[in-house]
């Protein structure tokens, strides 16, 4: 039920500087907050982009600019994915690439990707974040560390900026291919001086410092195997100077860890401390075999991981210690990964999958349902490096998640709707706000026609395939 003095228009969407919103009624209110308040019949007060009071209906303000009625649904922060291809939606299942582990896998679609255009990577950067909005994301990052044929990080950036999607694009590279004893084949790489200038560039003209950004840029070379020592040193010269974030891959699967032996003479952990690669402003996808020595490491220095279950899954690569790097203290977030070694771009199927992979590993107490809840809300922003979001807390960025608890996935799990959101499967969401905006509403994505976006994406990956 929604009560609304907006216009009836598309506009109506998108609260204006100074208007409000409220969320009221709500079966539960999750905060996140230090208390970790759950709040029945909860309500959220929003002024423009930003939350102003979050409690039960005597605490909060019964009157705004609009309002909406949320009786028989859930309220969380919006979800945070860590760690995504978004080009990689293109090539769901591929042939010959589906049964590989990770280096098979890769060296597979090398060649496919080889052939993207801006037209690819702006509509698949669409269709990944349709997914993940309709999913409960409202922040993700993107991983692009492939630039044929014209493409520049540009066309992921404005496709957000179209969908209103709090974004962190990461400035990926590849600089060493086979010739240099690396993975990539050498007609994908640049040249460090090329990614460097163009990574400052993206830099100067992009990243936003301001509390609440939508956009902001992270340094991200793309991985030990594709990668130098030098560029991975340079990098991170370049983003401390320019006090932006780094990201890449790292300890992923047995394969990468023996390159790292290999080629380096060091464990991961052993490779990223000595090139300076830890702190609050690094954080590193996968980490499934990250050793004792990595853990407390990242522990101490403040560094993140991104946690990819299905991903790992898919590639065989194994379970991360999750449990261990909590109980440790270090700081864990979400990622789906790319959709050619997920297939999905799902962020709420994402946390079921964290908290059924580590009780597979590590047992039924391994993690709970509000743990797996906290890695992508609280844990997505502690690894971007934000205090802004993750958490419906005054002061916070209006980003929020709605699921109705009316569904058939859900029937018989009233009785604890958290952690029903978790175990159970509560489909798309109803309405997803980020940044005081509903770009989601009703289960309907308002920021794109949805039908033309699926029509362009499958013209384009037949297209791909076929050329």
């Amino acid at each position: 039920m929604v009560q609304s003095l907006a216009s009836s228009n598309s506009n109506s969407a998108t609260l204006r500087a100074g208007q409000t919103l409220l969320l009221k009624n709500a079966d539960m209110v999750v905060t996140m907050d230090k208390e970790r308040r759950e709040i029945k019949k909860g309500c959220v007060f929003i002024k423009g982009n930003t939350i102003v009071t979050v409690g039960t209906e005597s605490e909060v303000p019964q009157t705004a600019d609009r309002v909406i009625d949320l009786r028989g649904h859930i309220v969380i922060p919006g979800l945070i994915n860590t760690h995504h291809h978004m080009y990689q939606s293109l090539t769901r299942v591929s042939p010959n690439a589906q049964d590989g582990e990770l280096f098979k896998w890769l060296t597979t679609l090398y060649p496919i990707w080889e052939k993207l255009t801006p037209e690819m990577m702006k509509v698949a950067t669409k269709t990944a974040m349709t997914e993940l909005m309709l999913s409960g994301c409202t922040t993700s990052s993107d991983h692009q560390y492939i630039y044929p044929n014209g493409i520049k990080l540009d066309h992921s950036i404005e496709a957000a900026q179209e969908m209103g999607m709090r974004f962190h694009a990461c400035r990926g590279s590849m600089n060493v291919g086979r010739k240099l004893g690396g993975l990539p084949p050498d007609s994908i790489i640049e040249d460090e001086k090329t990614i460097l200038k163009d990574t400052q560039r993206i830099i100067e003209q992009f990243h936003d410092t301001s509390r609440g950004a939508m956009i902001r840029i992270v340094v991200a070379p793309c991985s030990p195997f594709s990668v130098s020592e030098q560029l991975m040193r340079d990098s991170a010269k370049l983003a401390r100077e320019y006090g932006v974030s780094l990201h890449t891959h790292l300890a992923e699967n047995v394969s990468d860890i023996e390159y790292s032996k290999k080629t380096f003479n060091k464990t991961p952990a052993q490779y990223v401390e000595d090139l300076e690669w830890v702190g609050r402003d690094v954080w590193h996808a996968h980490c499934v075999k990250l050793d004792d020595y990595g853990i407390k490491l990242f522990a101490r220095t403040g560094t993140g991981v991104a946690h990819c279950p299905c991903s790992n899954m898919r590639l065989g690569s194994g379970i991360a210690p999750v449990r261990h790097m909590i109980d440790a203290g270090m700081h864990v977030g979400l990622g789906v990964d790319g959709s050619a070694s997920n297939d999905s771009s799902n962020m709420i199927a994402e946390v079921r999958q964290a908290l059924l992979l580590q009780r597979v590993g590590f047992g039924p107490e391994a993690l709970t349902a509000r743990e797996a809840l906290e890695i992508a809300t609280l844990g997505g922003a502690k690894n971007l490096n934000r205090d802004d979001i993750g958490a419906l807390v005054p002061g916070m960025m209006a980003d929020i998640a709605v699921f109705s608890l009316d569904g058939i996935g859900l029937a018989g799990a009233q009785h604890d709707p958290v952690s029903a959101l978790v175990f159970c499967n509560p489909g798309k969401v109803a309405y997803n706000i980020i940044n005081g905006r509903v770009v989601v509403e009703d289960g309907k994505v308002t920021t794109v026609d949805v039908p033309i976006i699926i029509e362009q994406h499958n013209r384009l990956a037949h297209q791909l395939f076929a050329s």
